[in-house]
């Protein structure tokens, strides 16, 4: 998995995951959104994934 290059508002995390499984970068960034009204450690896993997971490889075009 990468974050995406093309459908990034902040890091490009939300993006890599919806083009990871076939989704809409906007629906995952509503799903990701939302699930903050929730206890748990989202935002901090949104920091540790943007540090972790790298950029996806520049496309080159010949």
């Amino acid at each position: 998995m990468y974050r995406s290059r093309e459908h990034r508002m902040i890091a490009g995390v939300c993006g890599g995951i919806a083009e990871r499984y076939g989704m809409r970068p906007t629906t995952v960034r509503l799903l990701f959104l939302l699930s903050c009204i929730l206890p748990g450690p989202q935002f901090i896993l949104y920091l540790i994934m943007w540090v972790a997971v790298p950029k996806a490889p520049a496309r080159q075009y010949h």
